[in-house]
């Protein structure tokens, strides 16, 4: 019996997808025996020629991660797409753009321009900024296009399944590469992880109450967190309420609140909106001056609270 073909890919991310895959660890020996590798450029020497080569739908499964921000991300998932019969969003970049969405609160000139002339660490004075294409010495050389917003992977590509995770957890992958390779396939747009808000994995749930209200909202580092009480109760920001479970609370259980990496649950089209709505309804100030406090404290920086992974999914997702 043939092995599978499987191909990994990363576009605009930060690495820690790769990572995540190696901390299969045993198991990535199981995937060798089930699958052969096809490419990898973070591990092995794959070109894109080698893709090229092979048949249309030849590769088994694609599993993709990061945003699309460059003209060559988008080219290779193109590719990639036409000749993979499955392809999988791995990761919160993949999956909904992550934090390099973030920067899509900015245009594409703005963001340029700060890099190459306005930073403090930058000595500019011509202003030059990359070319695309550029001759030196009579060779050729070709840059990527940096395009004007970063989008996820299912805005460029038809996308089969979503692996969430800011890294996804080996558990998480495993799961949904063992489902894949065995046939054992779940309906066309399943995301892997509970289809349950991560509270109810949490391990300080039992110490919310019913109805949560809250005063005030702190972040982080403007307070000592106690990790025995629920967060929310504490007045810190916690997504757990509105984010998918399925990473068994590894932040919450490092003492720290859920920044919402695997995304909504299944009915929420947009987690930053979800978000708003849900801490909007749970705060019970009186006080004019302590509300328009709290409303200051947030508006330092909403996306970065309620849409740190998912502002490139949204409906609103640019300037």
């Amino acid at each position: 019996m043939a092995k599978a073909k499987i191909a990994f890919y990363w576009c605009a991310s930060c690495g820690g997808c790769e990572e995540a895959q190696v901390d299969l660890a045993d198991k990535l020996f199981d995937l060798i025996e089930a699958a052969d590798i096809v490419l990898w450029p973070v591990a092995m020497d794959f070109k894109k020629e080698d893709v090229e080569k092979v048949g249309d739908g030849s590769i088994d499964v694609a599993i993709i991660n990061g945003g699309i921000r460059t003209s060559e991300h988008e080219e290779m998932v193109k590719l990639l797409r036409r000749k993979s019969k499955l392809v999988i969003a791995y990761g919160s970049c993949a999956h909904m753009g992550g934090i390099p969405a973030l920067a899509n609160a900015y245009t594409r000139e703005s963001i340029l321009k700060y890099v190459y002339e306005e930073a403090p660490t930058v000595t500019n004075p011509e202003g030059k900024r990359p070319k695309t294409r550029v001759s030196v010495d009579g060779m050729d050389f070709e840059l990527p296009e940096f395009l004007e917003y970063l989008d996820p992977l299912d805005a460029v590509i038809d996308v089969d399944y979503y692996i969430p995770g800011c890294p996804p957890t080996p558990e998480i992958t495993w799961e949904a590469v063992s489902s894949i390779l065995s046939g054992n396939l779940p309906p066309k747009g399943h995301v892997f992880g509970s289809d349950r808000a991560l509270c109810y994995e949490c391990p300080l749930n039992e110490t919310k109450p019913e109805k949560v209200t809250i005063d005030t909202i702190k972040r982080v580092h403007q307070t000592e967190l106690d990790p025995n009480k629920c967060y929310l109760t504490q007045g810190v920001l916690c997504m757990g309420p509105v984010t998918r479970g399925g990473c068994k609370a590894l932040c919450i259980k490092g003492n720290m609140p859920c920044t919402g990496c695997f995304g909504p649950v299944d009915g929420v089209s947009y987690q930053g909106a979800k978000a708003l709505s849900y801490f909007s309804s749970v705060i019970n100030i009186d006080d004019e001056d302590a509300f328009r406090k709290l409303v200051e404290e947030v508006g330092v920086d909403p996306l970065g609270w309620f849409s740190k992974y998912c502002l490139g999914k949204g409906t609103i997702k640019r300037r």
